[in-house]
């Protein structure tokens, strides 16, 4: 009996999300694959007789995918959430810890309009949070493609600088983030956030920064006071 429960939740899952959501062709793919591999899940590791107990995400950084998904609403000049369908779908991948479905579907829809700049935003950010925060070429390929297609969009800066300060690229990420701060408005609702970023990017740089070698601030006269070079004391 559970396993026919299971095979009409399976189908009407695809069903809403083909026929209500009206997932295209491009990323039909990339739901069946994830409902299948749930069930294949299910199927070796499934006990339906056993209480359940609270799942865990095993795909690399569930908790930053759901901070990237959440920030990008807030980084941004628009005043509505995203309607694109393609980007809804796969915010709920990555909230979920999904990224690499949630890359699978944007992929579709950069497809379908390489000049989305949110469908190629969130590409980036979900291969981000994939790789642990690391900058990959494929994500930082992704960064540039949004910002080539919307130049004046802050989110594409924001969350590259953010990518290269965690991937150790803190210099870059200045630069990236005190650009984007020089042309921002006063009275951007975000303003504030990247500020306080920007500053705390610039304390962890300036705490962290390699002591200068004595011989760059005391030249040689000063090693003994006369010029000269020290001399072993005499042992008479």
């Amino acid at each position: 009996m559970i396993w026919f429960l299971l095979a009409l939740l399976v189908i009407a899952a695809f069903v809403l999300a083909v026929v209500v959501l009206k997932v295209p062709v491009g990323g039909r793919e990339a739901v069946a694959a994830a409902l299948l591999l749930g069930v294949a899940g299910y199927v070796t590791q499934g006990s339906p007789s056993q209480p359940s107990s609270p799942s865990t995400v095993t795909e690399g950084g569930g908790e930053e995918a759901a901070f990237l998904v959440a920030a990008r609403g807030k980084v941004t000049n628009r005043t509505i959430p995203p309607t694109n369908r393609y980007v809804v779908i796969a915010d709920g991948f990555a909230r979920n810890g999904q990224t690499a479905e949630a890359a699978r579907v944007l992929l579709g829809a950069v497809e379908e309009n390489p000049k989305d700049e949110d469908a190629w935003l969130a590409m980036a950010n979900a291969l981000v949070a994939h790789s642990e925060g690391v900058l990959t070429p494929a994500s930082l390929y992704a960064f540039r493609q949004a910002a080539k297609a919307d130049p004046k969009a802050p989110g594409p800066a924001f969350f590259l600088g953010l990518a290269m300060a965690q991937s150790g690229q803190f210099g870059e990420a200045r630069e990236l983030w005190a650009d984007l701060l020089e042309r921002t408005p006063e009275k951007a609702e975000w303003r504030p956030v990247l500020a306080a970023e920007l500053q705390r990017l610039d304390a962890y740089i300036k705490g962290n920064a390699p002591a200068p070698a004595p011989d760059s601030q005391v030249g040689p006269e000063s090693r003994n006071g006369t010029g000269a070079e020290p001399t072993a004391p005499s042992r008479d």
